[in-house]
């Protein structure tokens, strides 16, 4: 039986007030006894406040430093929790809280250091042809810089064994650290495994969503961030 004491979820956030409440209260719900921390990445609309919720741990950037940067300060936490497992979940509302608890199972069982979910073994709900294909050109530039093939590349739900890996940083602070995640993963030689998750597109989550050029300047960004680490 997992210690559900000893689970965290780790949610960057950054600018969505609209959402984010239902977010953590579906999680609360569902997950009561795990350490829910939230981090802010600066925001500058009112999602510090929606967030705010008894049961879940605020922390705050008061700087913008990216989603990597976010992530990492919540790892940082939950290690100071003595978590043994960490959940990494978005909190635009595109995730399933369902699909955490197979995650940490999966750890549990010892079947996988760190569980990747795949949007493409599982459920999505109006992906967008345009994102589907830039998700598949993703993959290619993953096993080309890691020599790692996934059917996912950049899904923002995974759930790691910190306790295993305490040595795990993430240090390209904004989106390129997708990317370097998978490289970790093989410097770290860390069992990996895929499992199917859910995405829900909605119209706000689309409406966010990354153009082609911001693809680009990710890829950019990685290559910089690598070379001179």
């Amino acid at each position: 039986m997992v210690d559900d004491a000893h689970v965290a979820i780790v949610i960057p956030l950054y600018n969505e007030e609209m959402v984010v409440g239902k977010v953590l209260q579906e999680l609360r719900e569902k997950y009561s006894k795990y350490k829910i921390i939230v981090i802010d990445d600066c925001s500058t609309d009112k999602s510090y406040e929606a967030a705010c919720l008894g049961g879940v741990y605020m922390l705050r950037h008061m700087v913008n430093l990216g989603q990597g940067a976010a992530l990492q300060t919540g790892i940082e936490f939950a290690k100071k929790l003595d978590c043994k497992y960490i959940v990494m979940f978005d909190s635009d509302g595109q995730h399933d809280p369902e699909d955490i608890a197979p995650f940490v199972l999966a750890l549990d069982e010892d079947k996988a250091d760190i569980v990747l979910g795949s949007r493409f073994l599982g459920k999505t709900e109006n992906m967008p042809l345009r994102k589907k294909y830039l998700l598949k050109l993703s993959r290619i530039f993953t096993w080309v810089t890691t020599g790692i093939w996934l059917s996912d590349s950049h899904n923002g739900l995974r759930a790691l064994n910190i306790e295993k890996f305490p040595n795990f940083e993430i240090t390209q602070n904004r989106m390129a650290h997708a990317s370097e995640i998978i490289s970790i993963i093989k410097i770290l030689n860390m069992r990996y495994i895929e499992m199917p998750c859910k995405i829900r597109y909605t119209q706000y989550s689309l409406n966010k969503g990354q153009s082609m050029w911001n693809s680009v300047n990710i890829i950019v960004d990685y290559f910089l961030g690598s070379v001179f680490k």
